[in-house]
Order: structure tokens, then sequence, then C-alpha cells
């Protein structure tokens, strides 16, 4: 044998027993170039010498990976470094083994394995153009989620910033990837190198791309997006036309249902509201004929069909009547010292709980506070009403003095999903616009309502708007026209404009 052929079988052996060692020590993590293949975990090995080479192939349920091994550049207890070349590529690589010190999050597993599949799809579906990056890894100074795998994908000059999303995670996280891959888009764009990045390529699971389509309505035309959808179970991509998809669910309950509700609940409201007449408001909830009963937003009691049901929201209801006024006098007594503005304890959860209600009582109390345009005697609580439930997000609807709608969304805290969250609401109510539904089913009545788009506003205590916002709202387009108004972080002390713009 040669003297080369000696130091591959040498190479072979020493590189045989370290893996075995490994392998006996516990779950071994792969990973190629800083990147976890995740998909090789638990694997089998096989270690061959050919001629001069010692070939190493690893394979698993999921996928086989076979590689040329040039040395083993470092190796301690757990863990083994190797130099090795792909096939058909002469620039060498960096294989490790790892026993980690503890096990992986499930969820990050199943998000790395996803990736590990996108990156076949995408090589399958673009066959001419080069994936330059794909991660998952999270990264909070940029607001790059990990629950997404985000990349960048090339084909000479010209480039698209790529996203994906696992159909494991939930329908909240697969709708919220808008927000994500819009500042992904700024960044690759920024940091471009002789590279025109044309636009978004998002990847969403069968089935659940509607919401983000219905979306992109609002986007501007210098921020293109594709959308596909990804069926699991056999990895194909199927590219969706915008215009297959229709409008989402969205309805207005007429104006006069909900007057006829709140005057069938009205001896009891009146009562209730005699014991804290400056906190409690009433409310029809959207889509119900029911009335709920709110102390400075927080609601304990609700009337439904002549029967009132009372109790904070983590507490068992009871029912309401001529016996019980007293548990009921308790409660309101409780949230008259701990739910005030001028509460001595501002941590008291009671305080603290649903903040954005309370600013929204705040708001409908003194809307022209916001904006001296805005007409106060027109401000509905969402309206219209949609199918996705509690967003983390106030919808309110007014309109100006001269006629213009008004849609205006609520924050108390942080929220990077603000702006998406506040367009796919702006969205249906300019699709209820130009159907005539506000006046036909009672609203504003008296105003004549102008053709013109909506008014946004964006309202949240002044150091609570999230870094990417200003991001984001570069993509919109220019029907929106946008107003942040910043309001004072005390608040719930007396609503203040800090700052519009």
């Amino acid at each position: 044998m040669s003297e080369r052929g000696d130091a591959s079988t040498s190479l072979s052996a020493a590189l045989g027993s370290v893996l075995a060692e490994l392998c006996q020590s516990g779950r071994v993590e792969v990973h190629e170039d800083g990147e976890l293949l995740a998909e090789i975990s638990p694997f089998q090995f096989e270690i061959r010498a050919e001629g001069k080479h010692t070939v190493l192939h690893l394979w698993s349920e999921e996928r086989n990976l076979a590689r040329r091994v040039l040395r083993i550049a470092e190796q301690s207890d757990g863990s083994l470094r190797l130099e090795v070349q792909k096939f058909g590529r002469s620039k060498p690589g960096r294989l490790e083994f790892v026993v980690p010190e503890r096990s992986r999050p499930d969820a990050r597993l199943r998000r790395e394995r996803f990736r590990a599949r996108f990156r076949q799809l995408l090589a399958e579906t673009f066959p001419d153009e080069e994936i330059e990056s794909l991660s998952s890894t999270p990264d909070l100074a940029r607001s790059f989620s990990g629950s997404y795998t985000r990349g960048l994908m090339r084909r000479g000059q010209r480039a698209w910033a790529t996203m994906g999303v696992s159909g494991q995670e939930d329908a909240a996280t697969v709708d919220a990837m808008l927000s994500y891959a819009l500042i992904w888009l700024d960044w690759q764009r920024e940091h471009a190198r002789r590279t025109a990045v044309a636009g978004l390529r998002l990847f969403l699971p069968a089935g659940s791309s509607p919401v983000t389509v219905h979306r992109l309505q609002a986007l501007s035309a210098h921020a293109p997006v594709e959308i596909y959808e990804i069926e699991e179970t056999a990895w194909r991509a199927r590219r969706v036309d915008p215009q297959d998809i229709g409008n989402l669910a969205t309805w207005l309950t007429p104006r006069r249902d909900v007057e006829q509700t709140l005057h069938a609940a009205r001896e009891i409201v009146e009562r209730t509201r005699a014991l804290a007449p400056e906190a409690i408001d009433s409310v029809v909830p959207p889509g119900t004929r029911e009335v709920a009963l709110r102390f400075r937003g927080l609601e304990f009691a609700r009337w439904r069909s002549g029967r009132v049901l009372f109790g904070l929201p983590d507490q068992e209801r009871r029912p309401l009547n001529a016996d019980n006024w007293r548990p009921l006098e308790k409660l309101l007594k409780g949230l008259s010292a701990h739910r005030k503005p001028e509460a001595a304890n501002t941590h008291h959860p009671l305080y603290r709980a649903q903040a954005e209600r309370w600013l929204e009582t705040s708001v409908l109390m003194d809307a022209a506070r916001l904006d001296a345009q805005l007409d106060p005697r027109y401000l509905y609580s969402q309206v219209p009403a949609f199918s996705a439930g509690d967003r983390g997000v106030i919808d309110l609807l007014g309109v100006t003095r001269d006629g213009r709608l008004a849609v205006i969304e609520l924050k108390a805290t942080e929220d990077i999903h603000l702006v998406v969250q506040a367009v796919d609401y702006w969205l249906r109510v300019r699709w209820h616009q130009r159907q005539g539904d506000f006046p036909r089913y009672g609203y504003f009545s008296g105003i004549e309502l102008q053709a013109k788009a909506p008014r946004l506003y964006l309202v949240a205590p002044a150091f609570r708007f999230h870094p990417a916002t200003e991001t984001i709202l570069r993509y919109l387009n220019e029907e929106l026209e946008v107003t942040r108004v910043g309001v004072n972080e005390t608040w719930r002390r007396g609503l203040q404009v800090v700052f519009r713009s």
C-alpha cells in the first residue's frame, strides 16, 4: 500500500474510534460550517478509505450526507472538528460533532429541522438560484425572530429576501410573519453589496395564506411580495395568486341592533353604573346581543337575555339578583381602590390588568385630544368586527369633522405588530366604506362621509412604539395616511399628547 493509502487507512481508523466514543456518550449534534444539521440526529455512520481519500458517510431517517475528510482539525472531550470537502467542491469546509451539555428545546429542534427541509425545497423550486444564506437563529437586536427561517436567494446581481414558517407553528405565529419579513427585507436592502434585492418571497403552510395575502393590498409597489404555500407532506411549494383570495370574513352589526340591546339592558346597567358613574361604561361586544359592563375597561359583569353574571376575568362568575348586590358592591369597591388614576400601588394586578381597554376608555371620553379634527360624537369600538379574536390591539372607528373616516389603533405596550395589525383593520374598514355599508347600517348618522380613504392613527405611550415601527411604515402604499400619536406614560392619570407625527 502506498504512503497515501496508509495515511488514509490510519485516518479512517482514528476517526471511527473517536466517533464511536462520542456516540456512546449520548446524543451527538452535527454542525456543518456552523449550522446545526438537525435532521441528522440521531445518525449512523460509515467510514471507508477510497484510495488516497477518507470518506465519511452519515445517514438518518431524513437525510444522507457524504464528505471527504481531509484531517481531524480538533478533538476534545465531547467534541470533534473535521476539515472536510464536499464532492465537486475545491474549497474545504468544517464538520463538527458535539455532545451538548443539555438538550435543545423541542420547538427549536422542530424549527431547525424545518430549516433543513426548507433549504431543499428552495433548491428544488428555484434550481437556477443560489441560496446565499438561511438561518432561524433569533437576533433580538435586529428584531429577527427564531420562529421563522429567513434567507437570501441570488441569481446574478438580483436577489430575493426569503422567509418561511413551519406548519407546526400556531396560527398567530403564521399570521404575524409579515412584520418580521418586512424588517428582514429592509435589512437586506440596507446591507446589500452590488446586489438589487427585488422583494420578498414568503412561504406559509398550506391553507394559511389568506390573512397575509389580504394585507399585501396595503404595501407599496416598491416592496413586491410573492406568496407560496408549502405542502409539508410532499414538501412541494405552490405559488398563490393574490386574485384567488377573496375578502376575509368581516361584518357590521346594524347600529339599530346595538341600540336595541343596550335598551333591553338599560335598567340593570343604570343601576350598576350608579355605583361608580365616573368609571363604569357599557358596550355590546361585536357579534353578540349581550352587554359588557366595564370598570375603566376591565369587564366585571355581562348581561345576557335579561340575566347578569358578575365577577372578574380570573374568577368564577355569579348570577346577580336582588339578594347578592352586596358582593357586587364589594367587588366594585376593590376596583375603585386599586383601578383608579391616583392609585398608590401601580403594580397591583387590578391596576395593570387590560391596559389597552383602560386606554380605550380614556380615548372614548376625549377623542379630540388626539386630534382636534376628530368628531367626538362618533367613535365606535371594534367596528367592523371579524373573526381574528383578541389581537392584543384595540380598534376604534371615528370620523373627522369634515366627514373623513378615521381608524384609530391603540396599544399600551411595545408591539412589533402594531402597524400590520392596524393595516389589517384599515383594509376591512376601507372595504366596507367602498360598499357603502356604514350609512346603510346606521353608523355616523347625519354625517356625509367622504369617499377618500380613511386616515390611520397609531396611538401608544410615546416611548412604547417599537423601534421597527418606522421601518414597516416605509413599505405602506401612498393611500395610507398614517399619524403616530405618542401619549404620556402616565396616561391613566390624564391623557396628554406628547407628539404627533
